[in-house]
């Protein structure tokens, strides 16, 4: 694990992580990503909590989380917000996996895999592209919409910088991302049950 004088977070590699979880050591691995995005693949022993869901119970969640814990989102930066949210609340011993479930998959360590389906990031490249597309293409016809394609490009732009996105946030929302049910109280109940099972 490294540490930065910065606001970066702590980091962890694939190579270490699955060292700890192979020694027996393992910490708690959040994975901040859709329900839909976790069911597609996740780390094995992985716990889900949508990073919406995240922010919104972070009280009651950190209640529940008082070992180690690696966060994992798709490459990052999910796992990063996860990160300065859980934080903010006074939880310790926070660390993100860096390079996300790429990286993990990158360095051929066990990945659980269910049905396929589009992450949330692709999906967001889909529906802007598209956007854009169809408003340059509409603005032969109708010369406003090319302000359609210039507010799509600064919310990109906004959310780069800002390391958020709101478009992202909104797809996670859909019936489609939200897959399996992943509510407070079923999160919670699995983190007591592991909390039982390490005393």
């Amino acid at each position: 694990m490294s540490t930065s004088e910065t606001t970066r977070p702590a980091t962890l590699d694939a190579v270490s992580l699955r060292e700890l979880i192979d020694s027996g050591h393992a910490p708690r691995v959040l994975d901040v990503r859709t329900p839909a995005e976790f069911e597609t693949s996740h780390i094995p022993g992985s716990y889900n909590v949508p990073l919406d869901l995240l922010k919104e119970h972070r009280e009651e969640l950190r209640n529940h989380l008082d070992e180690d814990v690696v966060l994992v989102c798709r490459s990052g930066a999910r796992a990063t917000q996860a990160e300065q949210t859980l934080a903010g609340v006074g939880l310790p011993n926070l660390t993100v996996l860096d390079g996300g479930i790429m990286a993990w998959q990158a360095a051929n360590a066990p990945i659980k895999r269910g049905a396929s389906r589009w992450d949330l990031e692709r999906q967001v490249r889909l529906v802007a592209g598209s956007i854009v597309l169809v408003s340059v293409l509409g603005s032969v016809f109708v010369p406003q919409l090319k302000w359609v394609a210039g507010f799509i490009g600064a919310g990109l732009t906004f959310a780069a910088v800002t390391n958020t996105c709101a478009m992202g946030m909104m797809l996670g929302k859909l019936p489609y991302n939200r897959g399996a049910s992943c509510d407070l109280d079923t999160i919670v109940g699995q983190l007591r049950e592991s909390a039982a099972e390490r005393a």
